[in-house]
């Protein structure tokens, strides 16, 4: 637990580094020079956060639970190097394509730099594999929406330790999501569909706002749904296979899990007619 906290402090610094607060009023103009001499001081400071992470060694706990680990494999350039099968494997839709040599890798983050992930399940029931520690195969894949392509890195559990041990590129209309994650992204960009595509009523779980420690239950019309709607990823999203099993099923749930705030968002899209609707939502 206490990694996991020095992770979070250091992801803090990080997102304090790459982000600019925001006013009401127009920048004054800055010159060259002082824009090169910040970039360099984020560019030191982001490389001391990196520094603090990596010198702090992988309890040997976090091998058991997928999640632990691969907080620790991006956010630790040192055990990242160690944790991958050099030369590593380079796929193109289960085409062995080419080979990346150590000297050759470039540090991956996956969504550290970013305030949440991403994860797609078919049922409820599936939500439970995220704490299973017997799994030895998890597939994180990076979905580009532009590109219509799937970037998946496949990780096994050998003798113990989790390794990355091939990347594979597969077109998106192969992925067991095609279908759903075409739709997910109109969704998620265009807010005539997205209202086109909304139940009546949607069932709504939250916190309650008088009381911390409690939760409460309701419907939304689709009328009131912009005042409840959360920030949809819609250019790039990853989605974490643990095992899993996906199907034609008619339902999916998007989860959208906070990274260091611990918040999570549950969107549950069921197919109504042939049509995926929303159907419920959880905050």
């Amino acid at each position: 637990m206490k990694r996991l906290i020095d992770i979070a402090c250091a992801l803090a610094l990080l997102s304090m580094v790459m982000t600019t607060g925001c006013t009401d009023k127009k920048p004054s103009p800055v010159k060259d020079s002082v824009l090169l001499d910040s970039a360099r001081q984020d560019s030191v400071l982001e490389d001391s956060a990196e520094d603090i992470i990596a010198e702090t060694p992988m309890p040997k706990a976090a091998d058991e639970l997928f999640d632990d680990f691969i907080f620790n494999f991006a956010a630790n350039k040192k055990l990242q190097f160690k944790r991958i099968a050099f030369p590593l494997k380079v796929y193109h839709n289960e085409k062995l394509s080419h080979s990346v040599e150590k000297n050759a890798w470039k540090m991956e983050h996956f969504f550290m730099r970013q305030d949440y992930y991403t994860v797609i399940f078919d049922h409820p029931n599936q939500m439970k594999i995220v704490k299973d520690t017997s799994i030895n195969h998890v597939v994180i894949e990076k979905v580009y929406f532009t590109k219509s392509l799937v970037k998946q890195y496949l990780f096994n559990r050998i003798n113990g330790l989790w390794m990355l041990t091939s990347i594979n590129y597969k077109p998106m209309y192969t992925n067991k999501n095609a279908s759903f994650l075409k739709f997910y992204h109109s969704f998620a960009t265009d807010t005539a569909f997205q209202n086109r595509h909304l139940a009546s009523p949607i069932k709504f779980t939250g916190p309650d706002p008088d009381d911390d420690f409690s939760t409460m239950s309701g419907d939304i019309d689709p009328e009131t749904w912009p005042a409840f709607a959360p920030e949809l990823p819609s250019k790039m999203i990853y989605n974490i296979i643990y095992g899993q099993k996906y199907t034609e099923s008619n339902q999916k749930i998007f989860v959208i899990r906070g990274i260091a705030n611990g918040l999570e968002t549950e969107l549950y899209f069921r197919k109504i007619r042939g049509k995926w609707m929303l159907t419920k939502l959880n905050t």
